[in-house]
Parts: structure tokens; C-alpha cells; sequence
């Protein structure tokens, strides 16, 4: 599992899977940043507000005592179901956008899964505290059993380190139904027609990648553990 460098120093060759990792997550961040930036520029021809759209999508579902708030920062867009409230940053917020329309959309959507009762959000949420302390546990347990050689207290902080992996991929048909609500509320309320529909599904697409990316991340750092400990027991 390692091999001799330069100088007589050790390199890890799973650090190559690290290196993956982090490259897919910056550039589905760097994806999401550049397609945002590329349809905020896009006014929406009906030349209502993020927080018009929201409002309307709410009210339209009967959500009327979900609130909707600023909240500063680019792309922080959320909504809070303890709270009853959608908070939008200042990049959607006042924009007429066809970007910053579709990430309100978005949200609305995630409260209508709410509503309705939608089964993966129902579950992703069941498993939150498990998934806490999993990842607060994983990689103390991990290198404890590495250092002491206690393999299966190690294998043990690996299995926790899957509940994260597993508690993304539960995310990503919560956010990719979330859009497809968006968009099919767009456009069934007219809120955005035409050339507009196609650039808030790119953002919204951009934006799904990132989720996609960060799971594809966590699996790689997860088969890293697993390398790691099937070498050590072959030592």
C-alpha cells in the first residue's frame, strides 16, 4: 500500500483517491457558481422577485404561514421546517432572475415535501442523530484501532464513516425531487416561460451535481479506509 519516494519518504498511493475526491467536489462547485452567475444575468420577463416567486408557490400550496426571510450570504437558501420558514439569500432574495426564481422554487419545493409527507425526507431525517454521531465518532475510532492495531474497532469508525455516505445518497432524490417540483410549478404557474424554464433547470441541475459530487466523495474517501485496513491486514 505504500511505496518509496524521493529522499526516502513513504507515499500513500490511496492519497490518489483523496486527490479525486477534492477535485470533484471543486469543480461541482465551481459548476454550480459559474451556471448561477451565467442566469442571474437573465431577467425574468414577468419581473417578479425570488421572494415573489416564493410567496406565490406557497400560498398556491397552501403553505400561507411559511414564512420567507432574508439571510445574508450567496447561494445559503434554505428552508427550515422547525422554524415555518424559507430564508433566501441576499443572491435570490430581491432578484428578478431567472437563476435566482428557480432556487426559490427550490425551496418551496423542499416545504412541499414537508406537506405531502415525502418518503425520503421522512427517513433522511429519521436518521440524522445516528448519522451525527457517526461522523463525530468515525475517525477517532478509526485511528485509534489503526495505531493499536484493534482492527475491528477500526472497521467499527469505517462502518460509521458509511452512515454519512449513506445519509447523502438518501439527500440526493430529496434535492433532485425538490427540483423537479420547482420546475413543474414554474411552469405550471407561468412564473417563467420558454428560454427562462431551460436556464433555471440548468442552475437547478448545477446545483444537483454538487450533492452528486459530494456523495461520489464520501464513497471515495470510505474505499480509502477500506484499502487501508484490508493492507494492514495483509501485513
Amino acid at each position: 500500500m505504500y511505496g518509496m519516494g524521493m529522499y526516502g519518504m513513504y507515499f500513500d498511493p490511496t492519497y490518489v483517491l483523496v486527490i479525486i475526491a477534492f477535485l470533484l467536489t471543486l469543480f461541482a462547485s465551481f459548476g454550480v457558481k459559474g451556471t448561477f452567475n451565467k442566469y442571474d444575468k437573465v431577467r425574468s420577463a414577468r419581473g417578479i422577485t425570488g421572494a415573489m416567486a416564493a410567496r406565490r408557490i406557497l400560498d398556491a400550496n397552501g403553505l400561507h404561514h411559511i414564512r420567507i426571510e432574508r439571510i445574508r450570504g450567496n447561494l445559503t437558501d434554505h428552508y427550515s421546517p422547525k422554524e415555518n420558514v424559507i430564508r433566501l439569500s441576499d443572491s435570490t432574495y430581491d432578484s428578478d432572475s431567472v437563476a435566482a426564481i428557480g432556487v426559490a422554487a427550490h425551496e418551496c419545493g423542499h416545504a412541499v415535501q414537508y406537506k405531502v409527507g415525502y418518503a425520503p425526507i421522512k427517513i433522511r431525517n429519521s436518521i440524522v442523530p445516528v448519522v451525527n454521531i457517526g461522523s463525530s465518532l468515525s475517525m477517532p475510532l478509526f485511528l485509534i484501532g489503526l495505531i493499536f492495531q484493534l482492527t475491528n474497532l477500526a472497521y467499527i469508525g469505517a462502518a460509521l464513516f458509511g452512515l454519512v455516505l449513506l445519509f447523502q445518497v438518501i439527500t440526493l432524490p430529496v434535492e433532485i425531487n425538490a427540483s423537479r417540483r420547482a420546475m413543474q410549478t414554474l411552469d405550471g404557474m407561468m412564473l417563467l416561460e420558454g428560454d427562462e424554464l431551460k436556464g433555471a433547470r440548468k442552475t437547478l441541475t448545477a446545483a444537483a451535481m454538487t450533492y452528486i459530487a459530494s456523495a461520489a466523495s464520501t464513497a471515495l474517501q470510505l474505499l480509502r479506509l477500506l484499502l487501508i485496513l484490508n493492507n494492514r491486514r495483509r501485513d
